[in-house]
């Protein structure tokens, strides 16, 4: 029998925005629509798997506001960042990456085709590159001179109930995480879709590498997750209100995903 898991939701930095700006082709209604940035931890008693990693404060540009460091937040809940052994890179976008240095007893779990994206001729052009950082891309290659990067083609367990699936889309290289809860199979998108609207309404956001794939990839994280509640968005602020919070004094900061949403 599968083990099961937790799943928490932590929220470590927001920005404003406007719907236009988050959807290919614009949007009629422009209005705020504002950003949340979470990282994601899987746990039972037999282990820890950190999803993404966050940004640090250098990153705090258009409008990005940093509430706490990603291991701050792992803090409240009682897991000390040393203690992370594997950590799930979705891709290596400077806010899901920029932190890695943090959790220096880590694996970082990676898709051999977002790697070969960051070192390739892409990067020759500013509309790929823009949301990496050089020093970032740097010291993952180091990990992967240190071992310490685990490359991923397509599909791959991580743990028995915790596997990384390949989407593509946003980057060449972009996974999303499946996930064995209580309630069933959950997945953490992450950007595979940025909010709700993305995969229910088959919209996509203007930040791609290539657009079919993303929209394919809608159909990949609906044939991987138990419904569409098992969803999770890797961007959208109303998770933190349609789950419960961990404990009432981390409402709106932590949430836990294992758990059904509120009705």
């Amino acid at each position: 029998m599968l083990p099961t898991y937790e799943i928490y939701c932590i929220k470590y930095a927001e920005r404003p925005g406007q719907r236009p700006a988050h959807f290919v082709g614009g949007d009629p209604h422009d209005v705020p629509m504002p950003m949340d940035y979470y990282v994601w931890l899987v746990r039972n008693a037999d282990r820890m798997v950190l999803v993404d990693t966050g940004f640090d404060a250098s990153m705090q540009v258009n409008g990005r506001v940093l509430l706490r460091m990603p291991a701050e937040g792992l803090a409240l809940i009682g897991v000390n960042a040393a203690d992370i052994k594997d950590a799930v890179i979705t891709h290596l976008h400077n806010d899901h990456v920029g932190t890695f240095y943090d959790f220096p007893n880590a694996r970082f779990h990676l898709q051999d085709k977002e790697m070969k994206y960051v070192t390739g001729h892409h990067m020759r052009d500013h509309i790929f590159r823009r949301p990496y950082e050089i020093d970032h891309i740097a010291g993952m290659i180091r990990l992967v001179y240190q071992n310490r990067v685990v490359f991923h083609n397509g599909e791959g367990e991580i743990a028995p109930g915790i596997s990384v699936h390949h989407i593509g889309g946003h980057t060449m290289g972009l996974q999303s995480v499946r996930v064995h809860t209580q309630r069933g199979w959950v997945v953490l998108a992450s950007d595979a879709s940025h909010y709700y609207e993305h995969f229910e309404q088959n919209r996509a956001f203007p930040l791609v590498y290539h657009l079919g794939e993303m929209l394919e990839g809608f159909a990949t994280l609906r044939r991987l997750a138990d419904s569409l509640q098992h969803i999770v968005p890797g961007h959208d602020p109303l998770v933190l209100q349609r789950y419960p919070a961990a404990s009432p004094q981390l409402a709106g900061v932590v949430a836990r995903l294992d758990l059904p949403p509120k009705p």
